[in-house]
């Protein structure tokens, strides 16, 4: 048995075979990845419009830091305890209804936002949201890897999570617009949860005739790209079970996975801390209105679409995903250290909270590369549940932490600080995913 059984794939192709390998692959890009960008941009506004919903919520329910960071949070818990089942239906059940079950249950719990009055009800909604958004992401992401090879992957994942920062460029604006408004009786902050609802229930209806759950049932491919595409899958498969073939819960006891999924909850710990209160954040640096404040706090997004796209192109480029991932971690918790340390000077730290986000973005296409490089099929469904769903604990623990250290401190830097701690220690972490095993299962060119 060779130490690289992709080598199999290593076979140079005729010309014939390369102009049917980008035809089929440039087709099913536009088939489906501007379709999954849409709906990852409705989850995540729909996630994080709390952040806009702050700067006006405290006041008119009477809630102080720690309980508008621990509500942030609460998304998360309900998030972790169905994350590695709602992984395994995509793999089991195929994803096409399992998304359009998730879109419409998150949609109709968004709108119950709207109607909130007390903490407790504050935390059960936000809770159900996040229960009810459990196994999206990771199902897409194994959803990715039946229609995309190895080898196109990372530029994949970064189509798809460009909806991330561009949510936040689409929804600051519109949450900006919207908390000025008072309609029925109702504040803006109402109506934002309302209207950013709707579109998750019927995009969640248009998902059952849109999508195709598998290579083999795409009528819309011509018959020659859907038989390239199934045997490039299905050969890719079987490299993989060759050099390692793991159970479900052999795959999450892996040392690589845990180290993955310590590293992603350390991640987004910083990632989530400063996206939640970032409008504040620049509220206080600047004193500008809700519109200006939420229009300054797109612009990290803006320049993070760009960094996530170039990092994610050159890492597919050169087959290398540990640096790709850990060098924006680390370069992310300086500029954080920085813009703390400028709070003096408005203009200069907000324009270091702009480098904080494009450089943060650059991690994600290339840490999701890395488990599906030696997982496949239920492990890799599991697995990438594990780490999305303990992962995300970490967007419970920055939001609550750093509220938490605010109403203790009376200050954003303590807080910060522990978003930058944080973020070295996902770097680390990275660093320690073994690099010799990756090789072994890697596609090379």
């Amino acid at each position: 048995m060779p130490d690289n059984p992709s080598a199999q794939l290593e076979q140079p192709p005729s010309w014939s075979d390369q102009d049917l390998a980008q035809r089929a692959s440039r087709r099913i890009a536009r088939r489906l990845l501007p379709y999954l960008f849409l709906l990852y941009v409705i989850a995540f506004l729909d996630r994080m419009n709390v952040g806009a919903a702050a700067l006006e919520m405290p006041h008119d329910l009477g809630f102080n830091n720690s309980v508008i960071g621990l509500g942030a949070g609460m998304f998360f818990i309900g998030y972790f305890l169905l994350e590695i089942p709602g992984a395994l239906i995509v793999e089991r059940w195929g994803a096409r209804r399992w998304i359009a079950r998730i879109m419409v249950s998150w949609g109709i719990i968004t709108v119950l936002m709207a109607f909130i009055h007390t903490a407790r009800q504050f935390y059960l909604v936000r809770f159900l949201v996040g229960a009810a958004e459990a196994g999206f992401f990771p199902g897409v992401i194994v959803y990715l890897t039946y229609w995309f090879r190895y080898q196109d992957r990372a530029k994949a994942v970064a189509v798809f999570y460009a909806a991330n920062p561009l949510s936040y460029v689409i929804g600051s604006p519109v949450a900006g617009l919207l908390l000025g408004i008072s309609w029925l009786g109702m504040r803006g902050w109402r109506w934002l949860f309302i209207m950013e609802g709707i579109p998750a229930v019927v995009f969640g209806v248009i998902t059952i005739f849109y999508l195709t759950d598998w290579p083999h049932q795409a009528h819309w491919l011509p018959e020659d790209e859907r038989a390239w595409i199934t045997e490039q899958i299905a050969r890719e498969k079987e490299a993989k079970k060759r050099v390692h073939s793991y159970k479900v819960w052999e795959a999450l006891r892996q040392r690589d996975v845990v180290l993955l999924t310590l590293c992603y909850f350390f991640a987004l710990s910083g990632s989530y801390g400063i996206a939640f209160w970032l409008p504040t954040i620049v509220k206080r640096l600047s004193g500008l209105s809700d519109l200006k404040v939420t229009l300054l706090s797109a612009l990290p997004y803006v320049a993070a679409f760009m960094v996530q796209q170039v990092n994610g192109w050159h890492s597919d480029r050169t087959r290398e995903r540990r640096w790709h991932a850990t060098l924006p971690l680390f370069i992310c918790a300086i500029t954080l250290t920085l813009a703390v340390l400028a709070a003096s000077h408005p203009a200069l730290s907000i324009a270091l909270f702009v480098l904080v986000g494009a450089s943060f973005y650059g991690f994600q296409p290339c840490f999701w590369a890395v488990p599906t490089m030696f997982l496949s099929e239920s492990a890799a469904a599991a697995s990438i549940g594990l780490i999305n769903s303990v992962g995300n604990l970490g967007g419970f623990t920055g939001p609550f932490v750093v509220g938490y250290l605010v109403t203790r401190t009376h200050s954003f830097s303590a807080g910060l600080f522990y978003l930058v701690v944080s973020l070295v220690a996902a770097g680390l972490l990275m660093l320690a995913v073994g690099g010799r095993r990756l090789q072994s299962v890697q596609i090379q060119q």
